[in-house]
C-alpha cells in the first residue's frame, strides 16, 4: 500500500524539470520576430512598462497575440525567461 502514495509524488518530481522555461529557444523566438520590430532599446529604457515577471510574461502574451502569432504557453514563457535573463533580471 505504500508504494502507491509514493506514485503520486515521483510522478510530480519528474515532471518539475521539463516544465522548466528555455531561455534559449526563448532568445531564438525573441530574435525571429521581436527585435524585426524593436531593438533591445524597449527592454533597457528606464520608463520601460514592465515592473515585474509576472508582467514580463504578460507582456511578451500581448506582444505575440498583437503579431498573429500563435506561440504555444510554454514558448511565451521561454522567450520571457530569455528576456528575463537578459535585460530585466527579476528572477522568479
Amino acid at each position: 500500500m505504500k508504494i502507491y502514495s509514493t506514485i503520486p509524488l515521483l510522478l510530480l518530481l519528474a515532471a518539475g524539470p521539463a516544465t522548466a522555461a528555455d531561455p534559449d529557444a526563448g532568445g531564438k523566438l525573441v530574435k525571429k520576430n521581436c527585435t524585426e520590430c524593436h531593438g533591445s532599446e524597449v527592454y533597457t529604457r528606464d520608463d520601460r512598462r514592465v515592473k515585474t515577471r509576472p508582467g514580463l510574461s504578460r507582456q511578451v502574451q500581448r506582444c505575440e497575440q498583437a503579431l498573429g502569432l500563435t506561440w504555444f504557453d510554454d514558448e511565451v514563457e521561454n522567450a520571457a525567461e530569455y528576456l528575463d535573463r537578459s535585460y530585466y533580471h527579476f528572477g522568479k
